[in-house]
């Protein structure tokens, strides 16, 4: 079994120690993607692990030492990504070329590091909650859900540019063994959390998982005819703020 696609998997989306997968060629770049979900899967077993090192810690305390782990581990690729889709969105009204082109400049704007705010203070405060209630197994789940978004936003939506991050990744991913991959993981969490949790939140979490995908891919083909990785980024952390703040409700 060629394991490269995964190492390339693991050292783009973390900052795990995967081993250095060397030159690459565009059909590898393009099967590491359906290995993003399992990468997902193993950012949730980091963050959990953290939560149950630090139980008996006040919760505010292990809310925070999860988050750190969270973003560690993930190396804030995502959310590099969600403040510059936010710098290019505000600043991009003019039109298509003026987002584009704000997001690629790697400065990061008011907006974006408010939104990289807003962001943090939801996950703080969802995870919070969360560890309150004593379910943080649930965290399991989060990064993966996260994750299985970007093989079907590559399967779904064009790149928006000629050239890029996520340009070999949308031309070479193998579309039959993608959508595979999204059908078994959406399927295989619903039951985990079912089991864990209960039907109803289960099937709440991955509805509002596609709908904030739709809802997401419009607003880009509608300002960008199509998706950044950029974008993909803000996808990835818009689905896990969202999912936590529901879980962290505390549904039984």
């Amino acid at each position: 079994m060629n394991l490269r696609p995964l190492w390339i998997a693991g050292r783009f989306l973390t900052r795990l120690p995967f081993p250095d997968h060397g030159v690459t060629t565009a059909a590898e770049v393009g099967q590491s993607v359906l290995w993003y979900p399992f990468i997902g899967l193993l950012l949730g077993g980091v963050i959990t692990s953290v939560a149950w090192l630090t139980t008996g810690a006040e919760s505010s305390v292990a809310a925070a030492m999860v988050l750190i782990a969270w973003v560690w581990s993930s190396g804030a690729i995502h959310l590099d990504g969600s403040a510059d889709s936010a710098d290019g969105w505000v600043g991009g009204l003019v039109n298509r070329e003026r987002t584009l082109e704000i997001m690629k400049d790697p400065r990061c704007g008011s907006m974006g590091v408010t939104v990289i705010a807003l962001i943090l203070i939801a996950k703080f405060a969802g995870l919070q909650a969360l560890l309150a209630h004593g379910d943080d197994g649930l965290l399991l789940w989060l990064p993966l859900l996260g994750r299985v978004q970007l093989p079907l936003l590559l399967l779904t939506t064009r790149y928006a540019r000629s050239h890029g991050m996520a340009f070999e990744q949308a031309r070479y991913l193998p579309r039959r063994a993608g959508w595979l991959v999204v059908s078994v993981v959406l399927i295989g969490a619903v039951l985990m959390i079912g089991t864990m949790q209960n039907w109803t939140m289960a099937a709440t979490l991955a509805l509002v998982t596609v709908g904030i995908l739709l809802v997401m891919r419009r607003a880009m083909l509608q300002r960008l005819a199509g998706f950044t990785g950029d974008t993909a980024g803000a996808v990835v952390e818009m689905t896990e703020m969202t999912l936590l703040l529901i879980l962290s409700g505390n549904w039984t």
